[in-house]
């Protein structure tokens, strides 16, 4: 009789456990996006090359202000030239929502300074960018930035 009301519990609590988990996993991967899209930012600022190929999936795209897109090698090529030199990279307001635990969506502000060609630029955009699972990584799909109009 102890035997099976200990089984019992012992069942309870891992139903307990892992609905719990479950519940939490969308806010835990929400963090996890959040982390990534900071670390983007971040390789993106100093060129890490290898950093900013790790998070992208091979069919990315990204659609800059200007509304030309480009895909993981035209992105790549672009954050490497060395003739630009990003000296501010923030992003702010950033909200993540996680659906299906295989998909996320980050909205959010971006503020660059830097220079180009010697010339310096800044730039203050809204951002939209899908993340999507692969294995047990998140790897960004799809980007796009706009002006916000004043």
């Amino acid at each position: 009789m102890r035997t099976r009301m200990a089984s019992r519990l012992t069942l309870g609590l891992l139903v307990c456990l892992t609905i719990r988990l479950v519940a939490q996993e969308p806010a835990g991967a929400a963090a996890q996006v959040r982390r990534l899209e900071e670390k983007w930012t971040e390789a993106y600022k100093e060129r890490q090359i290898d950093i900013l190929s790790s998070l992208l999936t091979e069919d990315f795209v990204i659609t800059v202000e200007d509304g030309n897109t480009y895909s993981k090698a035209g992105y790549i090529t672009h954050s490497a030239d060395p003739s630009v030199k990003v000296e501010v990279a923030e992003l702010s307001d950033l909200r993540v929502r996680v659906r299906g635990g295989n998909l996320a969506v980050v909205t959010g502000a971006y503020h660059e300074i830097g220079r180009s060609n010697g010339k310096p630029y800044e730039y203050h955009d809204r951002l939209t960018d899908v993340w999507v699972r692969v294995g047990n990584s998140w790897r960004v799909l799809c980007s796009h930035y706009s002006i916000p109009v004043k």
